[in-house]
Formats: C-alpha cells, sequence, structure tokens
C-alpha cells in the first residue's frame, strides 16, 4: 500500500516508525510545527526528523488545507493513518484513500474520544487503559474499531507510567492493523455510542486541586499530573504550592477541607472532601512539594508547624 501519515510528537513518531518498518511505502508525512504549548513540549520526538531521515516528503501544517488537499490527491495514497493530529481532518482527506484512513488513539474507545486520555483515565480510576486503532468518519473519535491494546493501570501508575506503558503499544497496533486493512476487509467493529465519552484539552487550569474532594481522587489528581506534566497545585499563604507526591492517609480526620492538619508518617495531611465535617474522610497525605521557585520539599520540611489551610485561589 501507498501509506500517507498525520501525526505529532512521540505518538506520531512511533506510528511512523511501524510504518517505516513495514512493507508499505511511506509516500508523504504531515505534522504540525513545533509548539510552545506547556503539554506539546512533552513526549516530542520530531516525526518531521524522523521522516526527513529516511527521504520521506514532509509537509507542516497546523491544518489541512486546499494545498494539501491537493498534494494528497497527486499522492494517491491507498490508506491514510494518523496519530495525534491536532485538528479536524475533512472528509475529502479522510475519504480520499481506497482503503480510507486509520486513526490511533491512546484509549480504549468509545470511552476518552478527544484529548490527554491518559491523565482524564487515571483521575477517574479506570482500572484498565490502552489504544486503539479504528476507521475514521465523520464524528472525531467514532468510527469503527479494527483492534484494540489494553494494559492494567497499577495502584502507584502515574501518567509517566501510563505513557511509557501505552505508548510501546503503538507499534504493534499498527503493524498487525495494516495488513487487515490490506487485505481487503471491511468487518470491523462499530463503537458502543452508549459507552462513549469525550474530553477537553488539559490547560493549567485542570491541574488546580479543589479539597472538597475526597482525597482518593485528589491523589490520583496527583498521580495524574506527575513529571514532566505540569503538577497538581494549590495555594499556601498566597503561593503557588505544586504537590509533587502524595498518599491518602491512614487515619480518617474532620474539619474543613484544605487545612493543614497533623502529620503522618512521612507527611502531612491535608482535610478533604465536602463532607469532611463529619469526621468519617480520609485526608490527602502529602509527601513531597515544589514551590514557585521550583524548589522541592519534603512535606514535613516545608510545613514546619501545623494550621492555617491550602487554597484553590491565591487570596
Amino acid at each position: 500500500m501507498r501509506v500517507v501519515m498525520f501525526g505529532y510528537q512521540t505518538w506520531g513518531h512511533r506510528t511512523l516508525r511501524a510504518l517505516l518498518d513495514s512493507e508499505h511505502d511511506v509516500a508523504l508525512v504531515v505534522t504540525h510545527p513545533k509548539s510552545d504549548h506547556a503539554y506539546e513540549r512533552i513526549w516530542a520526538d520530531s516525526v518531521a526528523d524522523l521522516a526527513e531521515e529516511h527521504g520521506v516528503e514532509v509537509v507542516l501544517r497546523n491544518r489541512p488545507d486546499e494545498e494539501l488537499a491537493a498534494r494528497l490527491r497527486e499522492v494517491r495514497p491507498d490508506l491514510i493513518v494518523a496519530n495525534n493530529w491536532r485538528t479536524w481532518i475533512p472528509p475529502e482527506i479522510f475519504r480520499l484513500p481506497r482503503f480510507g484512513t486509520l486513526n490511533v488513539h491512546d484509549s480504549l474507545l468509545p470511552a476518552y474520544a478527544g484529548f490527554s486520555p491518559l491523565i482524564w483515565a487515571l483521575i477517574n480510576g479506570e482500572k484498565e487503559v490502552g489504544v486503539t486503532a479504528h476507521m475514521m468518519d465523520g464524528e472525531l473519535d467514532a468510527g469503527p474499531i479494527v483492534l484494540r491494546k489494553a494494559v492494567e493501570v497499577g495502584p502507584k501508575d502515574t501518567a509517566t507510567d501510563l505513557f511509557h506503558k501505552t505508548v510501546d503499544l503503538i507499534e504493534p497496533v499498527v503493524s498487525e492493523a495494516l495488513p487487515l486493512i490490506a487485505s481487503g476487509r471491511t468487518d470491523w467493529t462499530p463503537q458502543d455510542r452508549t459507552k462513549a465519552s469525550f474530553f477537553h484539552k488539559r490547560s493549567i487550569e485542570d491541574s488546580r486541586i479543589d479539597w472538597t474532594w475526597p482525597a482518593e481522587d485528589i491523589e490520583r489528581l496527583v498521580r495524574a499530573q506527575s513529571d514532566p506534566y505540569p503538577n497538581a497545585f494549590t495555594f499556601h499563604k498566597g503561593r503557588k504550592l505544586r504537590i509533587v507526591r502524595a498518599s491518602v492517609s491512614e487515619g480518617r480526620y474532620g474539619g474543613t477541607p484544605g487545612r493543614i492538619f497533623i502529620r503522618e508518617g512521612d507527611g502531612v495531611v491535608i482535610v478533604a472532601g465536602a463532607d469532611a465535617r463529619y469526621g468519617q474522610n480520609h485526608g490527602l497525605l502529602v509527601e513531597r512539594v515544589r514551590t514557585e521557585d521550583d524548589t522541592e520539599y519534603a512535606a514535613t520540611d516545608y510545613f514546619r508547624t501545623m494550621g492555617g489551610y491550602l487554597t484553590s485561589q491565591p487570596s
């Protein structure tokens, strides 16, 4: 098959690597220009550099335009493969190849369509994450499934851990999907839309800690915002404080959400949960923090005395 790839960052890089290692001809690669967005500087292996190393033509675009569509008509691909392409691909492009367009998405579709699926899945306490290869249609991440591969989410896994687990699935997923498509099969599995969910891109605002959440939920947010992602943050005495590592307290503590309460083991307990006034909740055991000047402290060194509050706003 004659293949064109649309992709970006490490996800696109791994996809292109699988295509280059296949028996198929990679005729053109379309990727985004480099970005200064906080989340796009992470896992930023260059698709363009890999393509150029292999003598493949590269087109840089933020979104498809008529010039790109004309070039694709000249190339006449049998298949487009997309992974981590950040903008809409119109029907005149995704329907152009005779086999259509294969999209590779890092969730177990139909759940977690859209953006940052691993982070959202970890925040929500999912037991599995994975990678889905599906045929593109007019609705984002909604086309019929060619194949999926899953991995378990461990009790201490961070978003970084899940990235490494799932990015290693990309090449086998692509390698196994290509011969199925080349064989002419079209009996793919429709997505069950009753199980679909769709999430927006992450922003710094989404890392803000709400102390009315249960401690278990905040602990997952901290793991979901592990380095090198922008960490989950709160405010202490008007200054931004990032929570680098935390767990759920052994004891149950009552009071007002956000209260810096008591030492427990190697950390400091922060009261959490909208119903903390009843005294039945576990707290968030903060273990390591990072200040605005990027200095990291053990929580027991940073919080020298108990009392006061961590807040969602600097005031």
